[in-house]
């Protein structure tokens, strides 16, 4: 049976930085980065590349939309 790898990609420039996706991310591969935005926030990454499932939590919760995620299949 084939996994589910998942990604996610931050709009960096439109995060704020609520930290609502972080706290969403049942895997907690989400975190604040160190840097600022251009409109001075910390905005969202993903920390742990090969931990993602996709299950599309923190893009539910993200209120400006900015967490596109994206899954694929990777056989055993």
């Amino acid at each position: 049976m084939a996994k589910i790898k998942g990604a996610i990609v931050v709009d960096t420039e439109r995060c704020k930085g609520c930290n609502l996706c972080v706290v969403a991310c049942p895997l907690k591969v989400i975190s604040l980065s160190k840097e600022v935005n251009t409109k001075g926030y910390n905005y969202a990454v993903q920390t742990l590349e090969d931990t993602c499932n996709g299950c599309s939590s923190c893009g539910i919760v993200c209120p400006d939309g900015c967490i596109s995620v994206y899954k694929m299949k990777v056989e055993n």
